[in-house]
């Protein structure tokens, strides 16, 4: 990386690579802490657990809209201004949720979707710009990084806040967090936020354009599908993997925080493993179909816990759906921002993401529908790997054609 960077070019990559990681960190640490807290939260209001999965595709569906409208936004307003009003706008659902109620959590769920969702294409608009494109999935991977560190950071914190200051103070010291790293971020807009045109205009036919140019292109569309599975899968087990350990097998509720925060770990060395690997030996899309088959294999060995099962074999078990499931995202995102026109990249990762968004709807809804009808979680996680593994499948078949010959090719270096 040396070699293509001058000593000030590195500087303002390792700022941005630092400013989106904080960012983004914060972003998950809140878009998760209702679900990791959820055992209490359904304690004390006396209400199912498979309503988690209503809540998290509420969630999503606020976060399909806000990827759909945001490519305008972060070109007018800047890619770090609309990181600082994610944080608020996520802030002020945490402050929402702590109200205590069933409708204030709804609200939450609304506001927090938006907000959280906004974080993803804003900083890969903004870490384009820096990244050397020979380096970009090893530079996206570490940024996204973020996502398991603020899982984590969620599952260790969540619990004990919930433990120490009740449920309802959990989510706003997290707010308070969340509001004091938006103000830190202030000083770096005159440099993050030079490219913003003022005179963008901000309208409906933004989303158009995105979504003609994604549906045009064979490579762009195949990495829409994997998102849209992807991402699915991703919030089933994120959603649901503590309240599995806590309710299904009778953990105790920091036990299971710290299971799931340990399993988690293994995401961060993974993200970075993934994007050395898809930067210099394995193409991006075939590294993808392998972690999708990953995906399906310890997905459905968690279907099959049982309160027998010894706890360094779960946590083993989780580890490896960890790697997978939370590990594919720089490498995705990097190439989307390497398929993307000039100028298109927050647009287009935008429209991709939507598709995740969709996936976040309907999968931990359909998990829930299956946890109410069984009473139990195991069916429900075997499916979401079947469901990982077409994905898999798909992306290992080499398309035929010019795009098909492009998106299969080695990586650059």
């Amino acid at each position: 990386m040396h070699s293509t960077l001058t000593r000030p070019a590195l500087f303002s990559l390792l700022l941005a690579l630092g400013a989106t990681f904080a960012e983004q960190s914060f972003a998950t640490m809140s878009k998760t802490a209702l679900p990791v807290i959820a055992p209490a939260i359904v304690d004390a209001l006396g209400i199912s657990p498979a309503l988690i999965g209503a809540f998290v595709t509420i969630m999503s569906a606020a976060g399909v809209v806000a990827t759909m409208i945001c490519g305008g936004f972060i070109v007018r307003y800047g890619a770090l201004r609309m990181s600082q009003v994610a944080l608020l706008i996520t802030a002020s659902g945490l402050v929402a949720a702590g109200a205590g109620t069933l409708v204030f959590l709804v609200v939450a769920a609304i506001v927090m979707g938006g907000g959280s969702t906004l974080s993803t294409p804003a900083s890969s608009h903004l870490l384009a710009r820096y990244s050397p494109p020979q380096y970009a999935p090893l530079i996206f991977s570490l940024k996204q990084t973020a996502v398991p560190a603020g899982t984590m950071l969620s599952g260790v914190l969540g619990p004990f806040l919930a433990l120490a200051l009740g449920w309802q103070g959990a989510p706003l010291v997290m707010a308070a967090m969340c509001v004091a790293l938006a103000l830190v971020l202030q000083p770096l807009r005159a440099e993050f936020d030079r490219d913003r045109n003022p005179a963008h205009p901000l309208t409906l036919a933004d989303i158009k354009t995105t979504f003609a140019i994604m549906m045009s292109h064979a490579a762009l569309r195949r990495m829409a599908f994997a998102t849209f599975v992807f991402v699915g899968v991703q919030l089933v087990f994120t959603s649901f993997f503590v309240t599995y350990l806590a309710k299904g097998l009778g953990y105790p509720l920091a036990t299971a925080g710290l299971v799931f925060s340990a399993a988690v770990a293994v995401a961060i060395p993974a993200r970075i493993l993934w994007g050395w690997v898809g930067s210099r030996f394995v193409a991006p899309r075939r590294l993808l179909a392998f972690l999708g088959i990953g995906m399906a294999a310890s997905l459905g060995l968690t279907g099959f816990f049982t309160p027998d099962w010894p706890v360094p074999l779960v946590l083993a078990v989780g580890a490896a759906a960890s790697a997978t499931t939370l590990s594919w995202h720089g490498v995705l995102l990097a190439e989307v921002a390497r398929l993307a026109p000039e100028g298109r990249i927050g647009a287009l990762t935008g429209g991709v993401l939507s598709f995740g968004g969709v996936g976040q709807m309907i999968m931990p809804l359909g998990f829930g529908a299956v946890l109410a009808a069984t009473g139990g979680y195991g069916l429900g996680f075997f499916a979401a790997g079947l469901i990982a593994l077409v994905p898999g499948i798909a992306l290992l078949r080499r398309e035929r054609g010019p795009r098909g010959a492009e998106a299969s090719a080695a990586p650059r270096s």
